[in-house]
């Protein structure tokens, strides 16, 4: 379909959607669906209304709601009141069961929509307070400006309530049929707060990381860990900000300065590993590399690895409850990400700046985004608006996009703003300074549909809440820990506390509305100084002057831990030189920069600014860079000699499936002997292979199957159980053997644990930096790898390379047939979109009728077009660009944007995934903005009145 929308298309467009609606309803007419009986009025009740009239009380004027032929509004009001009110109500028309849903998630009241089975969920949730947190929030950080917003658009959402009972409004309703007393409440603006917490949760930094260190404790020695977290590749993959430091005199970031010498001095303290505990015996004896062996005791040591070996079932098990939670933007983990990048007008086809985003979030079905147009008709005093881009249904305002002078995008900057804390705790309170102190405690109760409730008891240290006390097995932890002897004596157990910046209340919210109306470079970074929770890298963009400029700014409230502390293994709670400093790094002190001489700036998760030029630790484990660098080589390569990149390049660099492990490991396989006629077939699909992983490409399977492989012997058969996928079994020797070899040889079945999309090894560009020093190192005890029934084991990289591509040339067979010449990436690499709660959890006929694809596609792991997917589970896409954009900066109707379904959340509406194809085959779509372009798109139009 082209990107332009046409009448023909349109009209195809409802037919298909008619032919749905009557699928679905021979499908349910029977009576399926928990008894309901449905018809066509049950699928098409919740349709919204988009022309003519509606009363809509609480407006001082009219509001125009016009929709193009993919339903996307733009909204056209008097007054700022308005406008954010009719927000409410068209957001509520389109997807207000994803609404409802978030915020029962979000308050930790999942129980009273879905019953028992969510009630441990509820309980971590609360445990961690978010809808407290938003309260607060709102109640006394909050601008009364904002809190008027937030008001007219609870309003907006209300009205649209009024008088509709749950089939009117959703079919997911209707598919429950609940029978207890659920009923849907009022839209509070707390609960448009407290949206911005769940964003935060699934940005919120190396939380795994911390938790997946602290559990290789059991397997793997404290140099072994250390292999598998490199440093940062600053000599490949170039920082976000590449000068510029922090002029103590002035207490502020000079993006034109050379960095002091006390710049490298205060970073030089931060150790590579951090501390769980006090300082005590070096390391811990780990396993043997071939996987066989057992983990050391440590001998009683209080290095962060010894201390951690006696929190393996605790950490196990915060690690399953952080998988209960419902990732809203995606996995967390190493890969997960987003690109953007800004390009002046020196370097582009039009003269002004270019500007690209494309967020890497989990695929929902409906899309996360939704796409809006919110206009004053007049820009004056009362009515200070005129933006579009992408909202989060929910909230006011637009997330990311542009207004009439600047525009913005984002991509997570992944600073470490969350600490694991091991608390000594007993009946009455923990240690803290040699001195016992008192729980804050509360109690919640959790109501369960159906009947019934859960009462819990919720104790908060000074280092956050007790997240241990949400599972039976963390009761008593810490009956192991190896201590020295000037920790606490172990007695009761320890516990583990969670410290995190979102727990702490803040002014995001302010920083949406500002950044909303920001006209220039000094406003985006006032917006951005509010920005406190996620922290997010910012870019800008304005047309101003005669090429326009460009900008970046890393906001985000950072905090500053003690020396030695550098948040990487769980710390002790006890020792107040652990604390966090009263006041995070300084906004002032946080990296930006204005129209650089290089001409554009890139921002995809790498460093931000090279640590050793820079005073502040913001985190030990960035992304390792790899789809930035690609973009900044594809950027230079077209602008040297002169060249200049126009908006089609932008988009065609978002599509670039390059994988920079392929280019680095293939010439290593490509040397293999392989004798075996079957396994060299697929050997020769690399030949000749340039390394991109299009859809129909049987050499990108190849390849990504022998990657996987690699990774499985090398790597993931010595992991723990606890970071292993699900259902995986190895016979090993026990975690807790402490001889060089058992002596009667007795191996123990352990399986996997963890779930697929956060099991380890993930594959993600930590991992091209943990292999890449090791192909120079063919005999590395890593390439070691013991004898299955089948085949030998290996001790130097080519065993281990070979075998890789033995067993990938297998299990390709499997999935995808004999014949090599019938294999394509995309075959592997499905995308299926899911319907939100019954779309994974529902009956399987639920699952069928809510649930859309696969579809097959190009991509793949750290690759720019980020079409992710965690290889020590499979190859099923678990991660995507979950929309792009291309800003036009000032010629704005010449911009670009695809979301990934489409505007509609409800089932069987033409716009329910109308986008997805194009999005799939990389094409965007015509973002009008200005009013003549707008009233040309126009198909819909439904007048809002008082």
């Amino acid at each position: 379909m082209p990107a332009n929308t046409t009448a023909a298309s349109t009209k195809k467009k409802g037919r298909r959607a008619r032919l749905l609606v009557f699928a679905l309803v021979l499908a349910l007419v029977a009576g399926v669906g928990y008894g309901a009986y449905w018809t066509v009025s049950t699928v098409r009740a919740p349709f919204p209304q988009t022309s003519g009239t509606i009363d809509l009380e609480g407006l001082s004027a009219p509001v125009d709601v016009k929709r193009d032929g993919y339903g996307v509004p733009q909204l056209y009001a008097s007054t700022d009141e308005d406008l954010f009110r009719a927000q409410g109500y068209v957001h509520a028309q389109d997807r207000f069961w994803e609404m409802d849903v978030r915020r029962h998630m979000t308050s930790g009241r999942l129980s009273e929509m879905f019953g028992k089975g969510q009630v441990d969920t509820d309980a971590f949730l609360r445990t961690l307070g978010w809808h407290r947190v938003a309260e607060e929030e709102y109640r006394t950080k909050l601008s009364p400006e904002t809190k008027k917003y937030l008001q007219a658009y609870a309003d907006g959402v209300n009205a649209y309530l009024k008088g509709k009972e749950g089939r009117d409004i959703s079919v997911e309703y209707a598919a429950l049929a609940f029978d207890n007393d659920y009923a849907i409440e009022p839209w509070t603006p707390v609960d448009s707060v407290a949206w911005l917490k769940a964003m935060a949760w699934d940005l919120r930094g190396n939380m795994q990381e911390e938790i997946d260190r602290s559990l290789m404790t059991s397997r793997l020695s404290e140099k072994q860990i250390k292999d598998l977290y490199p440093a940062y590749p600053y000599d490949l993959h170039r920082p976000i900000v590449d000068k510029g430091g922090v002029d103590a005199a002035k207490g502020e970031f000079d993006p034109s300065a050379k960095p002091s010498d006390a710049d490298a001095d205060a970073n030089a303290g931060t150790g590579d590993t951090g501390a769980a505990g006090s300082a005590g015996s070096e390391g811990t004896s780990g396993a043997s590399v071939d996987g066989s062996g057992a983990s050391g005791a440590g001998g009683g040591a209080s290095t962060p690895q010894g201390a951690a070996e006696g929190f393996q079932a605790q950490l196990s098990s915060l690690s399953a409850s952080l998988e209960e939670i419902p990732a809203l933007l995606g996995p967390n983990g190493n890969g997960i990400g987003s690109n953007s990048w800004v390009v002046s007008g020196k370097y582009t086809t039009t003269g002004k700046p270019l500007l690209a985003n494309d967020p890497h979030l989990a695929p929902q079905l409906p899309s996360l985004w939704y796409q809006m147009g919110l206009h004053c008709r007049e820009v004056s005093d009362k009515c200070r608006y005129n933006v579009a881009g992408y909202t989060f249904s929910g909230m006011p305002g637009v997330i990311i996009g542009h207004n009439q002078d600047i525009a913005w995008g984002f991509t997570n900057l992944g600073a470490d703003v969350s600490d694991l804390y091991l608390q000594k705790v007993s009946d009455r309170g923990y240690q803290y300074g040699g001195k016992e102190v008192p729980f804050t405690t509360r109690e919640e109760t959790i109501k369960i549909a159906g009947g019934g409730s859960r009462t819990i008891t919720v104790r908060t240290t000074n280092n956050g809440p007790l997240v241990s006390d949400r599972s039976n097995e963390l009761e008593k932890v810490g009956e192991k820990a190896p201590v020295t002897a000037s920790a606490p004596d172990r007695g009761d157990g320890y516990a583990v506390s969670l410290r995190w910046t979102a727990l702490d209340p803040g002014k995001s919210m302010d920083a949406v509305f500002k950044l909303n109306r920001a006209k220039d470079f000094k406003e985006f970074r006032e917006a951005a100084r509010d920005f406190e929770v996620p922290s997010q890298n910012l870019i800008y963009a304005d047309a101003k002057g005669a090429e326009g400029h460009i900008g970046y700014q890393a906001p985000g409230r950072i905090p500053v831990r003690a020396e030695g502390h550098d948040g990487t293994m769980p710390a002790p709670g006890w020792d107040p030189k652990y604390q966090w400093k009263k006041d995070p790094v300084p906004f002032e002190e946080l990296p930006y920069e204005e129209n650089p001489d290089r001409g554009y700036i890139v921002t995809a998760n790498q460093a931000v600014i090279d640590a050793e030029k820079y005073p502040h630790l913001l985190t030990k484990d960035w992304g390792a860079g790899s789809r930035s660098q690609r973009i900044n080589d594809l950027i230079e390569s077209k602008i040297k000699d002169g060249g200049k990149i126009s908006t089609d390049d932008m988009r065609t660099m978002q599509m670039d499936n390059s994988s920079e492990i392929a280019e680095m490991l293939t010439p290593y396989l490509l040397k293999i002997d392989i004798s075996d006629p079957y396994v060299r077939e697929a050997q020769k699909l690399l030949e000749g292979w340039d390394y991109t992983q299009d859809a129909d490409s049987g050499a990108a399977a190849y390849f990504n199957a022998v990657w996987r492989n690699v990774l499985k012997l090398a790597f993931g058969d010595k992991l723990p159980k606890e970071l292993r996928v699900k259902g995986e079994c190895l016979n090993v020797r026990p975690a807790d053997s402490t001889s060089p070899i058992d002596e009667q040889n007795k191996l123990v079945r352990e399986c996997g644990q963890r779930d697929g999309d956060t099991a380890q090894p993930d594959g993600g560009d930590r991992w091209f930096e943990v292999v890449r020093p090791l192909l120079k190192d063919e005999k590395n005890g890593w390439w070691q790898s013991p004898a299955s029934r089948i085949d030998e084991g290996t001790n130097t990289r080519d065993e281990l390379l070979k075998r890789a591509m033995v067993d990938a040339r297998w299990e390709l067979t499997a999935k995808l047939g004999k014949d090599v010449g019938s294999w394509s990436w995309g075959r592997l690499h499905q995308l299926t979109l899911k319907n939100q709660t019954l779309g994974t959890e529902g009956p399987g006929f639920l699952q069928f009728l809510l649930n859309r694809g696969p579809w097959n596609l190009s991509g793949g792991e750290a690759a720019v077009n980020a079409t992710g997917w965690n290889a020590a589970a499979g190859y099923e896409v678990v991660w995507v660009p979950s929309m792009r954009m291309v800003v036009n900066v000032g010629d704005w109707d010449k911009s670009r944007w695809i979301n990934l379904t489409g505007a509609s959340g409800h089932a069987y509406n033409a716009h329910y995934t109308d986008q997805t194809e194009m999005w799939a085959r990389g094409e965007l779509l015509d973002w009008a903005y200005s009013d003549r372009a707008v009233d040309a798109k126009t198909v819909d139009r439904l007048v809002l009145k008082p």
